[in-house]
Order: C-alpha cells, then structure tokens, then sequence
C-alpha cells in the first residue's frame, strides 16, 4: 500500500472500530464491509470474521438468539486461528470476549451490556 492507501484505510478502520464498539452494528458492518472488499488473504478472513460478528450483535439486539449463536460462531472461526494477523487490532483479547460470550448464548445464560464485544485497538 502506498501512504494515501495506508492513511485511508487506517480512517477507515477507525471509523468502523467507533461504531462496532458503540454497538451501532449495522452500521459497524457496513465500514467493514468496505474494508473487506479492499483485502485478501487472511486480513480479508479476519474482517468477514468482525463482520458476521457484527452482524452476530444486531440478530442479538432482535432476540434472534439462534441467527445471534451461528454467526458469532462462524465469525469466531474465521478469526481464531488468525489472531497474529496484525490489522491494529488486540484480536486476541477479542477472541477471548467472543468465546465467553458464545458460551453463554449456547448455554442460555443471561447475557448483559458488559459481554458485548469490543475491538480494542493495539
């Protein structure tokens, strides 16, 4: 990437950071879905992974609780066995917060304001 790529996508990326951590899913997911398009390899696997999360949040916040389960499942495997790919993003911390939050959905726990997901920048 040259500088003015580098610099756009880092706008980019930080503008759907805000919004997935300000849980504004739908619209989270299309910033990162403009990303997606512009990637390959395993940064493209990471970010479809962020977006079926994203998309995993807003069947959450309908009360789709099995749409909610299968996504956030696929876009945890797509992320997991990725977790070095360096996007500026702590994937690893956000596996962890995936995985707890999976559990409880597959186990019918209470899930609250403080097991939404968070993309914590490095």
């Amino acid at each position: 990437m040259n500088e003015e790529s580098t610099k756009n996508f880092q706008d980019s990326l930080f503008t759907a950071l805000n919004l997935f951590n300000n849980h504004e899913w739908y619209e989270a997911h299309d910033a990162f879905e403009e990303i997606w398009n512009s990637l390959d390899g395993d940064e493209r696997q990471v970010i479809q992974g962020i977006l079926q999360v994203s998309v995993s949040q807003f069947h959450l916040s309908k009360g789709n609780l099995n749409g909610a389960t299968i996504l956030l499942g696929e876009g945890l495997g797509r992320i997991k066995t990725r977790t070095k790919i360096d996007l500026g993003i702590d994937l690893e911390s956000f596996c962890l917060c995936l995985e707890d939050l999976l559990r409880k959905l597959q186990y019918g726990e209470l899930v609250n304001d403080k097991d939404k997901p968070f993309l914590k920048p490095l």
